[in-house]
């Protein structure tokens, strides 16, 4: 099932200090009805980013109604940000043997502690794979030295525990995914790797960690052979199967289509900053926005739509990263703050109305912002000889230089307020007439 898209974004809290650590985030869709509790893991290998994108609209775009999900989206957040595999080596072969000097020992240990917590009934780790599996060997691409399109196991059984039947689960699974599959070559498979009879570089692995704590674990590889989106399709098709097979009931608010999943993944790109006084739409943006207000010798804060953006302090700009993509520099303006103001009066197409600052305006032919004088508004782009406020000022699209807007289409452009020598705040002038809702800054659960 699924529900329309409602237009307001849940923002996602990540702070990112300049020492920049690295941590990833656990979020939790607690539905308050009893039933089991599913963990999905994404990002453990920073170049797989179907499985990433995957977990990352589990967490942005589905809520639960039965049961529990956990999602952790960006397990090694260090490696998916710099396009890497693993920048200090394969966090999957680090479950059985971790020095204390490995740099990512503590984030090790914390996600071992996540996967033994008492409330967690069955783990899946999401992975991009090489080809296709096949039982048997049949080319290059398809046969059992590849992994894509495999749900993998690790014995057919784990006893004494309730999803232990893990071959049969894993079975089932498939089966009901690949009744939404088409095309005969990207059916899944289930891939016994029988790891306990000897198996030396799956037993180093999550899965296998989990399996010896008495977790029903199963990893997930959607094919490398396919683009992003078509991986995270996959992906989602059999993480919905695992939840309709545990009895978790969920919606989504989005349609299961590979191109509302493209869609989704291409256009869930915002980020807050400072406590929201700034809010940018980063769909399309320029390569650089110059100019940014920032506060001088202290580390940024931000909030962003998903748990795959990083905002990283590079010394002269700041670079806003999506998963394995660069998005735009942030080039800063060093200003003081000032809290003072919360809202300010704008006339939008003839009507008047309130508006937050940091929120997202739609006007379809002319603005006018009306504040008091203590005030200076600076419409970025805008320019008339002698002018040093456009407060009380009627605008229209054409008044405002092309060049100077957020998107690379000439619609978005920013408004920014400041008193005497501070910055207040800004918000966004959206001329593409196309309803935009303001953003909520209301933040998941990201507990452990």
């Amino acid at each position: 099932m699924f529900r329309a898209t409602i237009g307001i974004s849940l923002f996602l809290v990540t702070l990112l200090a300049s020492a920049q650590e690295w941590d990833f985030t656990l979020h939790k869709h607690q539905s308050g009805m009893p039933g089991p509790t599913l963990l999905v893991i994404g990002g453990i290998q920073g170049d797989e980013p179907g499985g990433f994108n995957a977990a990352s609209l589990l967490t942005t775009d589905y809520s639960i109604q039965r049961g529990e999900v956990w999602v952790v989206p960006n397990l090694n957040f260090e490696s998916i940000i710099k396009r890497s595999r693993g920048v200090h080596g394969d966090m999957n072969r680090k479950f059985k043997d971790i020095t204390q000097k490995d740099p990512e020992y503590q984030l090790v240990q914390k996600i071992k502690k996540i996967i033994r917590d008492e409330q967690v009934d069955v783990i899946l780790n999401l992975h991009d794979g090489s080809g296709f599996y096949r039982p048997k060997y049949y080319d290059r691409l398809h046969g059992p030295q590849r992994w894509g399109q495999s749900l993998i196991i690790d014995q057919a059984e784990l006893p004494a525990i309730q999803y232990g039947q893990l071959e049969n689960i894993a079975e089932a699974i498939v089966a009901h995914a690949n009744g939404y599959i088409k095309n005969k070559e990207h059916r899944y498979h289930v891939k016994n790797t029988e790891t306990r009879l000897g198996n030396r570089e799956m037993e180093k692995t999550l899965t296998y960690y989990a399996i010896q704590n008495n977790k029903a674990a199963f990893g997930v590889e959607a094919s490398k052979s396919f683009g992003t989106h078509y991986r995270a399709y996959y992906h989602l098709q059999m993480i919905e199967s695992f939840m309709q097979y545990l009895g978790i009931d969920y919606q989504r608010e989005f349609e299961l289509t590979i191109n509302s999943v493209k869609h989704r993944i291409d256009n869930n790109i915002q980020v807050a900053l400072y406590e929201k006084k700034m809010f940018f739409d980063l769909r399309n943006v320029r390569d650089r926005l110059r100019y940014v207000p920032m506060k001088k010798g202290e580390p940024i804060d931000f909030s962003a739509s998903n748990p795959l953006i990083a905002v990283l302090d590079k010394d002269r700009y700041y670079n806003v990263r999506y998963g394995n993509r660069s998005v735009t520099k942030l080039l800063p303006q060093y200003f003081d703050f000032d809290n003072s103001l919360k809202a300010i009066n704008l006339v939008i197409d003839g009507t008047e109305r309130e508006v937050q600052l940091g929120d997202i305006i739609s006007v379809q032919e002319k603005f006018q912002v009306n504040t008091s004088k203590d005030y200076r508004v600076n419409v970025i782009g805008f320019t008339r000889p002698g002018l040093r406020s456009e407060q009380g000022v009627m605008i229209k699209r054409s008044d405002i230089a092309r060049r100077y807007s957020v998107d690379q289409q000439g619609k978005l452009f920013r408004v920014e307020v400041y008193r005497d020598h501070y910055f207040c705040g800004m918000v966004l002038i959206d001329f593409s007439q196309r309803p935009v809702a303001a953003v909520s800054s209301q933040q998941a659960d990201t507990s452990l």
